[in-house]
């Protein structure tokens, strides 16, 4: 065999190993800006389990019915393993509100104990199909995937927290804590519509 073949075959083996180590839902993945000016990925802790996605933003009325509840939902399920990330995918031109700096501010006035991500080019908001802010995603690690479990409304009552009977976000999380698999894996989610940009 020359040098020549022994080489290209090197080559196509390479390329064969760096395939099938990509995860086939490689598009959930992610690296983004914080709001402490550090990247954000999804790889970064090895130790996961799971995370609670949730896409959100400043402007909108029903998204900011929810800080407090991402602050304790991130609380209970950080520490077992599935911490919360949120992420603002909003259109910034049309509502100057959403902007990185003032994020900042919003992260800072409201305490937030979770990362708050920008996703400028709304690429991440694409890659999983979310509508609405705010829209929670309940993604499980399985074999090196990340595999959506749960997409929809993070509880049954926006305005009065005390009157919430469905906290779907957390039930899909104890579920696969559990190791069952999610009886009600998609609610619908209610909120301000994310208006995508042309490309």
């Amino acid at each position: 065999m020359s040098l020549f073949h022994s080489g290209k075959n090197k080559l196509l083996i390479a390329i064969v190993a760096m395939v099938i180590s990509i995860p086939v839902n490689a598009q959930f993945d992610f690296s983004l800006k914080n709001v402490d000016g550090k990247m954000v990925s999804l790889h970064d802790n090895v130790n996961i389990k799971g995370y609670i996605i949730v896409f959100t933003c400043n402007h909108c009325p029903f998204a900011k019915l929810y800080p407090k509840r991402l602050n304790q939902l991130n609380k209970k399920y950080a520490s077992l393993g599935v911490p919360l990330i949120a992420i603002s995918s909003t259109d910034t031109i049309m509502y100057e509100e959403d902007c990185y700096n003032k994020m900042v501010a919003k992260a800072k006035s409201g305490k937030y104990n979770f990362p708050y991500l920008y996703d400028s080019a709304q690429t991440v908001a694409r890659n999983y199909n979310a509508e609405r802010t705010p829209q929670a995603f309940v993604i499980w690690k399985e074999n090196d995937n990340w595999v959506v479990k749960y997409n929809g409304a993070i509880d049954d009552n926006g305005a009065e927290p005390e009157l919430v009977t469905e906290n779907y976000v957390a039930i899909a999380v104890d579920e696969l804590l559990e190791g069952n698999q999610v009886k009600q894996p998609f609610t619908r989610s209610i909120g301000c519509k994310i208006n995508f940009r042309k490309q």
